[in-house]
């Protein structure tokens, strides 16, 4: 096997407790290099079945940059089919756990079957005990991470995951986390509380000389990146800095989105954290960027933009120790912060008034714990706003909620919300990087001119980052030109930008096949109709109009064309699975 990659996947089956190890051929992993896009075509074969389907797999899968020194590359993916959006799904966390399994030489871990009681998987490099874990069944993470801290890194689900919660996370022992989606969910289905793995093993560079030179341009380019490094940077203020920015640009998603500014939202900004707190940034296991926010202790950390602006402004809360409390809630029950308050948010307006901070905490309980209202709130935003008659104040696309950037403020941020495999998420093109990033505010984010092309380029990059274990942050400072230097250094084999390019549109296409040969299509990558008939909070000098849908649909259709689709977004070809490696 060649450096950088071990070539071994573990397979392990719940319902007979067996496992086994095979190997992934070399051409597989040289084509879809690791995390993501190996994630994805080990999914070939699986993509058709019921996410809570005994035999629906959860692959864990790490790549060729990971634990090594590269920087920014101590990442995992996690792919399945979603129970909440029934989309593809893949979702990623950086840290220990990480490092831990490909330290004990796995390059994927698939998870199949279903326990007949409550089990906790224990990994080490050739063997994996099954742990009866009844004594930890109900227990929150930060318990069962207590109670298991000797056997290494561990990813566990709380009592959201157990009870079949569409909003559970899967959450990791070093404060990280498998979000959206409602993998947590699966998890839970198959009766597994955690997986704990340790391991020594190294992974081999094939030319040090090489890879010493591309780490040292990404690190400078980092260093020199006014959003990773400067002065106001997620270094210095974690993702937090983001709540002042994007006031400022006008597209602070405001009770369930029906306003895009908050005026109390300097309550929670990056500046009040650091103020009532004395806050101090940490980062992941060989990150340069610091951008984990953690009390001086480092006990309490701090939450990330999208979930502070969704419990704060989406829900009209200005109160940051509530804020706090609410995503340490959720963290503790094992639930997707951004996609519960959106919930909650929708249910406020449903309602006719927004929860107060009291009904909030108890309401999350209920949520955990499926009892009352909370068994509605359960399903996630879309489900509970059909049942309530009220589809329409979903703040979702493909049922998966929107997150905390109003797509009236900038219009590829609001095609990328569409266009996400996923479903209703910014981080499958990173639009806001152009659009909300940059300094001085580029004039075209309320055009859709050209984004059609912008986000199918950005797509295939991300893709391609995410399946070499980079962090999508390192994205804002250093390039794919910097990382395929490092992945070639690693590996010995030959990747250029536009090879990267290639691979990423291959990984990002099959999960559109996927979805496509489950159903979804054209009237699926569309926004709510509130974005195309309501205008947001202007002000400052700014107008926030309603998106012109007709102009909409057509930079949807261009985008369409770019990547091959028929005008329904699906498939001519129906061979075109068959035609990949």
């Amino acid at each position: 096997m060649k450096h950088g990659w071990h070539g071994k996947i573990l397979i392990v089956d719940l319902t007979t407790r067996k496992f086994r190890h095979e190997t992934i051929p070399e051409h597989l992993l040289e084509v879809y290099i690791g995390g993501r896009g190996l994630g994805v075509r080990l999914m070939r074969d699986y993509y058709r079945l019921d996410p809570f389907d005994p035999a629906m797999p959860l692959i864990f899968a790490t790549a060729p940059l990971c634990a090594t020194n590269a920087p920014a590359t101590s990442t995992l993916s996690l792919v399945s089919v979603s129970p909440l959006t029934k989309t593809v799904f893949d979702s990623s966390t950086s840290g220990e756990f990480a490092l831990q399994m490909k330290r004990a030489g796995l390059d994927a871990l698939m998870i199949t079957g279903e326990g007949s009681e409550p089990l906790f998987l224990s990994i080490r490099r050739e063997s994996v005990e099954f742990i009866p874990a009844a004594p930890l069944w109900g227990k929150r993470t930060d318990s069962v991470f207590s109670a298991v801290s000797n056997l290494g890194a561990v990813a566990a689900i709380g009592q959201a995951g157990e009870n079949g919660v569409l909003l559970a996370n899967i959450m990791i022992s070093d404060g990280g986390s498998f979000g959206r989606g409602g993998m947590g969910a699966i998890m839970g289905a198959k009766r597994l509380k955690g997986i704990a793995v340790k391991g020594e093993m190294k992974t081999g560079i094939a030319d040090a000389e090489k890879f010493d030179m591309a780490s040292r341009d990404v690190i400078r380019l980092l260093n020199a990146s006014p959003f990773v490094s400067g002065p106001f940077g997620i270094s210095d203020f974690g993702s937090s800095a983001l709540v002042d920015l994007v006031a400022q640009r006008r597209m602070t998603p405001t009770a369930n989105f029906s306003r895009t500014f908050f005026e109390k939202s300097s309550n929670y900004s990056a500046f009040a954290i650091k103020g009532r707190f004395r806050t101090v940034q940490n980062g992941c296991c060989g990150f340069p960027m610091r951008c984990i926010t953690t009390s001086p202790s480092g006990e309490l950390r701090m939450p990330e933009y999208d979930a502070l602006s969704h419990f704060g402004a989406l829900n009209n809360i200005d109160d940051l120790s509530s804020i706090i409390e609410f995503c340490r809630i959720c963290s503790r029950a094992g639930m997707d912060p951004v996609s519960t308050a959106a919930t909650l948010s929708a249910w406020g307006e449903i309602r006719g008034s927004f929860l107060a901070a009291d009904e909030i905490r108890s309401t999350l309980e209920e949520i955990s714990s499926k009892c009352g209202f909370g068994e509605t709130l359960a399903l996630g935003s879309r489900r509970m706003a059909e049942k309530m008659g009220r589809e329409e104040l979903s703040m979702s696309v493909k049922s998966l909620e929107l997150p905390a950037y109003d797509p009236r403020g900038a219009y590829g941020t609001a095609l990328s919300f569409c266009t996400s495999n996923r479903g209703g998420c910014h981080q499958s093109a990173l639009a806001i990087s152009h659009e909300i990033l940059r300094k001085p505010v580029p004039t075209d984010r309320f055009s859709f001119s050209g984004k059609g092309r912008i986000l199918a380029i950005s797509e295939d990059s991300i893709a391609a980052a995410d399946s070499m274990a980079v962090c999508r942050s390192a994205l804002f400072g250093a390039s794919l030109e910097e990382y395929s230097e490092l992945l070639s250094a690693v590996t010995g084999v030959g990747y250029s930008v536009k090879r990267l390019q290639e691979t990423g549109s291959r990984i990002f296409m099959t999960e559109r096949f996927y979805n496509c040969a489950n159903g979804f299509k054209l009237a699926d990558d569309i926004l709510p109709e509130r974005f195309f008939n309501e205008p947001g909070s202007g002000g400052d000098g700014i107008e926030i109009p309603p998106l012109e849908k007709g102009k909409f649909l057509e930079e949807l259709g261009k985008y369409y064309r770019i990547r091959g689709l028929n005008r329904d977004g699906c498939f001519d070809d129906a061979a075109f699975l068959e035609k990949q490696p």
